[in-house]
């Protein structure tokens, strides 16, 4: 079956989407992307997901393409064309096609494209029993990672530099602590137990998963602390996790050379996992 693709308010074969060669995501990286879940034919914390697509628009200047009942309408459409009742669906919004120049054009028509790929929980539940490993890499990111902006050239290196060495994903350092990861934000838990987060500040991309997470640890009566935190301190936590869309609540049980805890998933992760599946579910 041909996967089809949403383009500019086309449903296409996904082999045939185009866009214009002028595009400014193309050319500058000049717009923004969501990546939302979808779990049995049920969204997981769309509404999140949406506000943080208006907020990056606006952050850059860009209009909405749309409305958001009709954003709504086009991811469905996707995803049933595709035949996928759990999927992962991919939103990019773009400032639109105009000759190349640096200065924001005026009045143009936003770009729109979303794809749509298999979400298979079961798998990711089996990847949480074992838990991943991560690397530490720079954090050479620009200075609004608060923006989901589709500039993820420093992301990618260094997702690639964690997959070179079989590691899971990349935990990001500037300034002597741990900001996030190449594509999820980072927790890690103390010998109190307490959760601990970087802040909301323009050094993270806030996650939506990340939120949620925060509302079933306060459900869980867990203590959850938002501030900067260091390496040494990763290496003396009992248990590590990673949130993310795609990933949920994920354990991570070693960083670089080292264990986190006991080098196995910790029994605070995993029920703060099954609490985020089972509020997700809820709603």
């Amino acid at each position: 079956m041909s996967r089809i693709a949403y383009v500019n308010g086309q449903y296409v074969p996904h082999a045939l989407a185009q866009v214009h060669i002028e595009d400014r995501g193309y050319q500058f990286a000049d717009g923004v992307y969501e990546v939302c879940l979808v779990v049995d034919g049920k969204y997981w914390d769309l509404d999140g997901h949406l506000a943080r697509l208006k907020r990056s628009l606006d952050e850059l200047q860009i209009a909405m393409p749309m409305s958001e009942n009709a954003l709504r309408v086009v991811m469905d459409n996707v995803r049933k064309r595709n035949h996928l009742p759990s999927a992962m669906i991919y939103i990019q919004v773009t400032r639109g096609v105009a000759p190349r120049n640096h200065i924001f054009p005026v009045g143009l028509k936003p770009s729109l494209v979303m794809t749509v790929k298999p979400f298979d929980l079961d798998q990711s539940d089996a990847k949480a029993a074992k838990g991943i490993r991560v690397i530490t890499q720079p954090d050479i990111r620009w200075g609004r990672t608060d923006i989901k902006s589709t500039g993820l050239l420093a992301n990618a290196m260094a997702k690639h530099a964690a997959s070179e060495v079989g590691a899971g994903e990349a935990l990001l350092i500037r300034d002597g602590h741990i900001t996030e990861c190449s594509s999820s934000n980072a927790w890690i838990i103390d010998k109190d137990g307490v959760l601990i987060t970087h802040p909301k500040s323009h050094e993270i991309l806030s996650g939506i998963t990340r939120e949620t997470a925060k509302a079933c640890a306060q459900e869980l009566q867990l203590n959850v602390v938002e501030r900067p935190f260091t390496l040494d301190e990763v290496k003396a936590a009992s248990e590590m996790f990673l949130t993310s869309a795609s990933s949920v609540v994920m354990p991570v049980i070693g960083v670089d050379s080292f264990k986190i805890g006991d080098g196995t998933p910790g029994p605070i992760t995993k029920r703060l996992r099954e609490s985020y599946k089972a509020r997700a579910r809820a709603l």
